[in-house]
């Protein structure tokens, strides 16, 4: 025969322990789950990890502006999203190939008009604004076709860029790529 267990212990509020504690994991499992689901609340730009706000919208269709001019091959266009103070230095130790915005032009024109097809693939990292500055980290792959004396050739490139911007009035401008 099956004999009846001592009766369980009850608490002060006349609940039995284990459904006391049963009840406590149950609010702590709740709590968690607010505090976890606090953190997804940061809505982000779709396709990135960038927070959802109206100055990184700004920021990154501003890029795209650039990007698109870059596939048009619009030097006109690319120029005039420079600031005048627009300074490269082409990424390498020597400055004899760094430019700023005088040289920006002749560089446009030549390189541009050198391709015949471009395709210009951007993938936004971090965005980080102080006050009228902007840095905007990207991986950008560059897929083209350029014609050389000896014919067409075909090119792609993969990197990392970070562009920087200056808020000018209404509109963000173009003060370096490194």
């Amino acid at each position: 025969m099956w004999q009846r267990s001592a009766p369980l212990p009850v608490s002060r509020a006349g609940r039995s322990i284990p459904a006391a504690l049963r009840q406590a994991c149950l609010l702590l499992l709740a709590c968690l789950g607010l505090s976890a689901s606090g953190c997804a609340m940061i809505r982000t730009i779709p396709g990135t990890k960038i927070p959802d706000t109206p100055v990184h919208r700004e920021l990154l269709a501003r890029c795209e502006e650039y990007r698109v001019a870059m596939e048009q091959r619009d030097a006109p266009k690319l120029l005039s999203m420079a600031d005048p103070n627009y300074y490269e230095d082409s990424g390498t130790p020597s400055g004899s190939d760094d430019y700023g915005y005088p040289g920006l032009k002749h560089v446009l024109e030549a390189r541009l008009s050198a391709l015949r097809w471009l395709r210009f693939l951007i993938r936004y990292r971090e965005i980080h604004v102080v006050g009228d500055r902007a840095t905007v980290d990207m991986r950008y792959d560059i897929s083209f076709q350029l014609l050389t004396e000896v014919g067409e050739k075909w090119e792609r490139r993969q990197n990392e860029k970070r562009l920087e911007l200056k808020r000018e009035g209404n509109r963000w401008m173009f003060l370096a790529g490194y």
